[in-house]
């Protein structure tokens, strides 16, 4: 009697072990949003280019994560920009869950229409604002999906150097960050619910000159991510500015040597060998992480001022048929967030920061494995040093297409105030 009674308790105490480790949840939802009739696509500031046909779907997919009280959902659109005045529409559409914890962010693939209303030479904004309308309504239903598919979760988490050919720097082959990291929820009898990739690249293997509304290479990747470990796939991009770009060098065609500019290969194969690429580095990097059981998650935001000093911007900004806000000091105001989940750091950036930005944020964060979600909650250009601004005629484009000489350095002290204000995510280091 004793031993059956002795078995019964340890049992209880199982079984509440068990109900106190399932706090943590996760959910995912993933939406079409492929435009039909098919649109112009962008790739850059200016009018679209016409497009004959899709390769793939253009998805908006939502990762939803809960401990507690606490929810945040993570969002990728396979658009080039996604900026803060449609970022609100979505998050009016998602009541359950507080607007500051819920991170949008483009993957920057150059093949979807427009989202900004980039004006065109005629005068005439380019860009359709049904269409937009059509992207706000389907993310704001793939995180709805996610909350009311939540279910008991533990979480993995690794960071490792991808390894092959996925991605240089088109300025400088070599300086570029290599470091993949991923982050996988899974049921706790371990199916997978999720598997995120966060890493630095730009989605341009087709470009927007060839004609199709495609995700590029990240289709592939999530596909193949599906097709592996089941659940549903995601990419976060990283610190992918001036110029970050998807290794489809063809290295036995120079253009130019001197220069060291190869022909590309802009073809669907391409996406598909490097997005397989992606996938299976993926699986490498996080095959051997613990699982954390109900890891702990906190959210944190600030707003931040960037002073608007390009004319190209600006001129975006106000004639823009999305109305940005702007303040009447020529400046704009953004959100950034910082969320800790379990042992790993997410940081948001709200454009294209170049990898020397990149890598001293990392440097400076205070996770086991430290994410930078770039392009997310707005879509303001690059991001350099007031070094790097306007310093060699390389930089010219991406300078011009900058809010300005500051926004980097506005950047780095407020996203490092962020992380130094918030407690380090448990288990890390706390470095």
């Amino acid at each position: 009697m004793l031993r059956t009674a002795t078995l019964a308790l340890l049992a209880i105490i199982s079984l509440l072990a068990s109900l106190a480790r399932a706090d943590f949840q996760a959910g995912v939802g993933k939406e079409i949003i492929t435009p039909d009739p098919l649109l112009p696509v962008s790739g850059g500031v200016g009018p679209g280019r016409p497009s004959k046909a899709k390769q793939g779907d253009l998805t908006a997919r939502a990762l939803v994560l809960q401990q507690g009280e606490t929810k945040v959902a993570i969002v990728q659109l396979d658009l080039l920009g996604f900026p803060s005045v449609l970022c609100d529409r979505v998050r009016k559409q998602v009541p359950r869950i507080p607007a500051e914890n819920i991170l949008i962010g483009s993957t920057h693939t150059h093949s979807a229409p427009d989202c900004y209303g980039f004006p065109g030479p005629n005068g005439r904004p380019s860009g359709d604002l049904k269409y937009m309308d059509f992207v706000c309504n389907q993310a704001a239903k793939a995180v709805n999906a996610a909350l009311d598919a939540m279910q008991p979760a533990q979480l993995k988490a690794a960071t490792g150097e991808a390894k092959g050919k996925i991605a240089y720097n088109y300025y400088a082959p070599e300086l570029y960050d290599p470091r993949m990291s991923v982050i996988q929820a899974t049921t706790p009898e371990g199916k997978n619910i999720c598997t995120l990739v966060n890493y630095a690249v730009h989605p341009e293997v087709l470009g927007n000159g060839v004609g199709l509304v495609s995700p590029d290479l990240v289709g592939p990747l999530c596909d193949q991510l599906e097709a592996d470990l089941g659940g549903m796939g995601m990419f976060m991009n990283g610190a992918q500015g001036g110029m970050i770009t998807a290794d489809n060098r063809r290295l036995d065609e120079p253009s130019d040597p001197l220069k060291a500019r190869w022909h590309d290969s802009r073809t669907w194969e391409e996406c598909v060998r490097i997005g397989h690429l992606m996938a299976t580095e993926a699986q490498r990097i996080v095959k051997d992480a613990a699982p954390q059981v109900d890891p702990p998650l906190a959210c944190y935001s600030r707003d931040v001022k960037f002073p608007v000093e390009s004319k190209l911007m600006w001129m975006i900004l106000v004639g823009s048929p999305l109305k940005y806000p702007h303040n009447d000091d020529k400046s704009i105001t953004t959100r950034l967030n910082l969320v800790n989940v379990g042992n790993s750091q997410m940081l948001t950036v709200p454009g294209e920061a170049l990898p020397n930005i990149g890598y001293y944020l990392k440097r400076h964060m205070k996770g086991e494995n430290n994410l930078l979600f770039g392009l997310t909650n707005d879509a303001f250009g690059y991001i350099l040093t007031k070094e790097d601004f306007g310093s060699f005629p390389r930089y010219e484009y991406i300078s011009e297409t900058s809010l300005g000489e500051m926004t980097g350095e506005i950047l780095i002290k407020n996203s490092l105030e962020l992380v130094n204000e918030s407690p380090a995510p448990a288990g890390s280091a706390g470095k």
